[in-house]
């Protein structure tokens, strides 16, 4: 019997060790040059915190910083500090981050430490942690407007529709990009749409995100893919409904029908570029409200291309790390009666679906907001 008790602890010594012990996957012949699975990137809120981690297999979240200390744990590997948020890594990736994420990623992959029963601590499954917006927050958010043939005139008969996506493709000109508000406008994966009181013409458009790596400025559309680090999905959410009538004679507002609180979904991740191929050649896009889909679309249905738009951006300021280029939306959108025959917005109570191959899914519900306090008039009116 003290026999066996000892060799049950004996073994309980063995089996802790081997479990503490330093990764087995020494540094060799310098940094690491490639991962062996592809990973994604996204800001994760964990005991309370929002905190940067690698995404493996669509399921699993790795907390960067201490995955990092872990394998620092071996001498083999030099330590290197680990950055805050998701804009520093953004902007340290090529220089020196990118190859300790792959011996991150490498170390738990080729050593089976994401089974369930050995999974280090540092490790969750993504229903257990809450999905942030993956960048908290761009410095300029910059969407494409009208960039997809489908998109032009959806309002229009189907004479007029033919007519002005002819006339487009014979006349391109450059593109039309508008700045969309960050933080407050921003939200994650999950996160709801909040309807502004009153406003009843609340559409959506779902576009690709190009998150800017490298700081670019006068960058020719040949080399615009070096400046990018990854994409993800982003809604743009818009209020069709317009200005009040009355004061300044605008005949548009864009403040009003892009700026709203919460109209800016983004995530549910980053893909870094090297996992995700060329938009231009691999894009697809689709939405759907509930079970019904919306949109569809691939880039050959773009009117500018994605590196046209980056070297358009960069001619009137620079882009820096962190920031986003959105490509554009497709036809389907809810003003549009091209597609189904009428006008459709979304309501209170449904679920938004964005997808896009090789990203994830995007899902957002909808919810009405609360009536807010008497004010002066200076407001936005209801529809």
């Amino acid at each position: 019997m003290r026999f066996t008790l000892q060799l049950m602890l004996a073994v309980a010594v063995v089996v802790t060790a081997i479990l503490s012990s330093p990764p087995t996957l020494p540094a060799q012949g310098g940094p690491a040059t490639s991962a062996v699975e592809p990973f994604k990137l996204g800001t994760f809120e964990i005991d309370g915190v929002p905190t940067v981690g690698i995404v493996l297999r669509d399921s699993l979240i790795v907390e960067l910083d201490l995955a990092n200390r872990r394998l620092e744990t071996n001498p083999a590997y030099p330590k290197i500090p680990m950055p805050a948020d998701m804009i520093e890594l953004i902007s340290r990736y090529e220089y020196g981050l990118k190859p300790r994420l792959y011996e991150i990623v490498n170390d738990l992959a080729s050593n089976d430490r994401l089974a369930a029963a050995v999974r280090p601590d540092y490790v969750h499954e993504v229903e257990d942690v809450r999905t942030l917006p993956p960048i908290m927050y761009p410095g300029k958010i910059m969407n494409a407007a009208v960039n997809f043939y489908s998109h032009v005139n959806e309002t229009g008969t189907p004479e007029q529709i033919a007519a002005a996506r002819r006339e487009r493709r014979e006349n391109r000109g450059v593109p039309y990009l508008f700045l969309k508000p960050s933080r407050g406008a921003v939200i994650g994966n999950g996160d709801p749409v909040v309807l502004p009181h009153g406003r009843s013409s609340i559409d959506w458009e779902v576009e690709l995100a190009a998150v800017i790596g490298r700081a670019a400025k006068y960058v020719p559309a040949t080399e615009a893919e070096n400046h990018i680090f990854g994409y993800m999905i982003s809604l743009d959410i818009s209020d069709r409904g317009g200005r009040p009538p009355g004061g300044a004679p605008f005949t548009s507002d864009w403040f009003v029908g892009k700026g709203h609180d919460t109209f800016a979904p983004m995530g549910p991740w980053i893909v870094p570029k090297e996992f995700y191929g060329n938009p231009m050649e691999v894009l697809r896009q689709a939405l759907r409200i509930g079970d019904t889909p919306m949109q569809e679309a691939t880039a050959g249905d773009m009117i500018h291309s994605l590196w046209e738009l980056v070297e358009y951006a960069s001619s009137i300021i620079t882009l820096f790390p962190g920031d986003v280029i959105n490509n554009g939306t497709s036809g389907g959108v809810g003003m549009g009666t091209a597609v189904r025959g009428e006008q459709r917005f979304l309501q209170a109570g449904e679920e938004i679906f964005a997808t896009i191959d090789g990203i994830g899914t995007l899902r957002i519900p909808v919810v009405a907001e609360d009536p807010p306090p008497p004010g002066s008039g200076a407001r936005l009116t209801q529809q």
